[in-house]
């Protein structure tokens, strides 16, 4: 071949123009409605190019900020949304027709799309021209994250509402965003992760069309409408076989199961947040890199690239990121889109012998899980089993890295470290939010209250309960709810009256295994302890639904001989103290992702003493060094957080903290 011919080519392989960069968002949100709007304006003007919304916990599982079970949650993770003035100041000012709005939301998704759309009609929009998406994805929160109120058959009836009233009326809306982000954060495989979403899509899908509410001619309209929401790790070839997979695995059950023959109504649509597992607490700065990384799991192939992208920012190990993290996770998109050459051409994997083959191997072992969770009665009905599968995955994922057999640079290899200026700096290294937010939120809402008509609340509440109660589509009732002034702890507490509210199953049924080796000497050790082995209950309170370091803690005390109760998430401090003293446990062992620490512990703490409790008091999570010190004055025995990732380390703590405690119990 003459250099001419190819150099033709390889000028052929290039697209004359490139193709539309992705939309670009960054996750945030926090304090109050008025706090997050002047944040998402000043992010629109850096030129992020869509909102991605974070709601906080008691918004995300229904309870107002004045509700007992919002103490110390309010404003922390996300914005607090109560009713539709609070949805007007956080839209102050953005043309909400123009914009294209994620919402992470799932328990409460029909509530707050409800206000959305009541906002839009307040300003006299057609509810035509939104567009956007609610994450909408209860499955996963049964699974992974935790933020679930009400049993699995009333929560596929609120997501087959919000599909089918959208479907018609709301077009450009995205009802349902699949999430398997999630699932990955909890230990799932590429493998599980494509399997698990794809039988959550299919649990809808078939929901809907039983539902009779979509005619078979336009069913393909709805199946059109399914999204999905990715996570994207550090092995980012894997990860874009892994998208390249879900791509395959859409498009044949689109045609085969639903005789989808719109090519583009069979497009696997998704958007991505990239893996913020695998940051780190120690050496913070390499965050950067393996966000850069990850983003090119789901950007390298053009035929497989994301559709919006949201990146983590590089100090969520520590806490709460600032504008100034956010805009560097901003500026990361930015330089991506446009000073590289990657939407310069068409697909680089394509005719890739390696790639095909991984793609290939996902898509053989995804279709195997698949079809095993279709053929059990699909993924409502298998939610208890998967949990399991996923608790031990993770426990494989922990232990790898507890023994070196995976590679986490600044964790287990090249622990060395020059003082970083990011980690050392005066202006601190994350977002602190203000105690007073919480107070503020619970007097302006009992101000809300008092100017509205009760009356019509009561009206539209009863309404909304009757609708419940039939078969009739839920949507209206709840957006005529946000009309008149409803709260989000008012239309949550109507439903949980009709279909009553739901304990997910915890996944942890007894050790795995996969510490045994480690932990034999420890276990042994446990068992012939004067007085029987160590007795750990391990609590989660408040409204934290991020389970995984509770599990992987819980498991591995089983392994290590210890008798472990673990109850699941969302306790109140009464009863965690309650549930020790009934045990007689000598470890209360605590974790909080939320940063409600400070509210909470001292709480566990002062309800222990009161029921005559003498357990001694362990908290893990993400907790800055100054907030460690209260604890530690507070009565706290140990803390941990994210770089003690050595579990069985903290095994043999707590085996050592229970001689201690028994040996002072009975010197007394």
């Amino acid at each position: 071949m003459a250099m001419s011919d190819l150099g033709d080519q390889v000028k052929s392989a290039r697209f004359s123009e490139p193709d539309a960069p992705w939309v670009m968002r960054t996750y945030s949100g926090h304090s109050s409605a008025k706090a997050s709007n002047q944040l998402y304006r000043l992010n629109l003007e850096k030129g992020q190019t869509g909102l991605s919304i974070a709601f906080d916990l008691p918004t995300q599982i229904g309870f107002d900020p004045d509700d007992f079970q919002a103490r110390g949650e309010v404003g922390k993770v996300g914005v607090p949304i109560v009713h539709l003035g609070d949805i007007e100041e956080l839209f102050d000012g953005i043309p909400i027709e123009k914009m294209n709005t994620s919402m992470t939301i799932n328990a409460t998704a029909a509530w707050l799309l409800g206000l959305y759309i009541a906002l839009a009609r307040k300003r006299g929009l057609d509810e035509r021209v939104l567009s956007g998406t609610t994450q909408n994805d209860i499955i996963k929160e049964y699974l992974s994250r935790g933020t679930f109120i009400f049993p699995p058959e009333a929560s596929k009836r609120l997501i087959v509402d919000t599909i089918t009233y959208t479907v018609g009326r709301v077009p450009k809306w995205n009802p349902i965003n699949i999430c398997s982000y999630h699932l990955q954060e909890a230990g799932a495989t590429p493998v599980q992760e494509v399997a698990y979403a794809l039988a959550t899509a299919v649990g809808v899908l078939d929901a809907v069309k039983e539902s009779k509410r979509i005619p078979e001619s336009e069913f393909p309209l709805v199946v059109g409408r399914i999204s999905f929401f990715v996570n994207a790790g550090i092995r980012f070839i894997e990860e874009n076989a892994k998208m390249r997979a879900f791509n395959v695995m859409w498009d044949q059950i689109c045609q085969e199961r639903y005789q989808v023959t719109d090519e583009k109504l069979r497009r696997f649509r998704y958007g991505v947040q990239v893996n913020s597992l695998g940051l780190t607490e120690q050496q913070p700065e390499n965050n950067v890199p393996r966000i850069v990384l990850e983003s090119l799991g789901v950007l390298l192939s053009r035929d497989a690239r994301a559709r919006a992208l949201q990146l983590p920012a590089w100090n969520e190990a520590l806490g709460l990121p600032r504008p100034w993290d956010q805009q560097w996770s901003l500026r990361i998109q930015q330089i991506l889109a446009l000073e590289t050459d990657l939407l310069d051409y068409p697909d680089i994997f394509e005719g890739s012998i390696v790639m095909d083959s991984l793609v290939k191997e996902i898509v053989q072992g995804a279709t195997v899980e698949l079809e095993e969770i279709l053929s059990a009665g699909g993924v409502f009905s298998f939610i208890d089993e998967l949990k399991s599968r996923l608790v031990r995955s993770q426990s494989e994922r922990t232990s790898k890295i507890e023994k070196g057999e995976l590679a986490v640079v600044g964790v287990n290899r090249f622990v060395n470290t020059e003082p970083s200026p990011l980690s050392e700096s005066k202006l601190g290294t994350h977002l602190v939010i203000d105690p007073k937010v919480e107070a503020e939120m619970v007097e302006a809402t009992k101000a809300w209250r008092l100017k509205r008509n009760s009356g019509e609340v009561e009206d539209k509440l009863d309404a909304l309960k009757a609708a419940a109660k039939s078969d009739d589509n839920l949507m209206e009732a709840t957006i005529q709810l946000a009309l008149v002034g409803g709260t989000t702890g008012e239309w949550a507490r109507a439903l949980r009256e009709v279909f009553g509210e739901y304990r997910a199953p915890t996944g942890v049924s007894g050790g795995f295994g996969q510490r045994e080796a480690i932990l034999r000497d420890l276990a042994s050790s446990a068992r012939s302890l004067d007085g029987g082995p160590p007795r750990l209950l391990v609590a989660k309170p408040g409204l934290d639904g991020h389970s995984n370091g509770a599990e992987q803690i819980a498991v591995a005390a089983r392994d290590a001989g210890f008798e472990v109760i673990y109850q699941g998430i969302r306790l109140t401090p009464h009863q965690i103290a309650v549930a020790a003293r009934d045990e007689d446990v000598d470890l209360v062992g605590i974790s909080i992702l939320s940063g409600s620490h400070l509210e909470l512990v001292p709480q566990i703490i002062a309800e222990l003493a009161e029921q005559g409790s003498e357990a001694l008091v362990v908290v893990g999570g993400i907790i800055p060094e100054a907030d460690q010190k209260v604890l530690i004055e507070a009565g706290v025995a140990r803390i941990y957080t994210p770089k003690d990732y050595e579990i069985s380390q903290i095994m043999h703590d707590l085996l050592e903290l229970t001689v201690r405690q028994r040996a002072q119990i009975s010197n007394v």
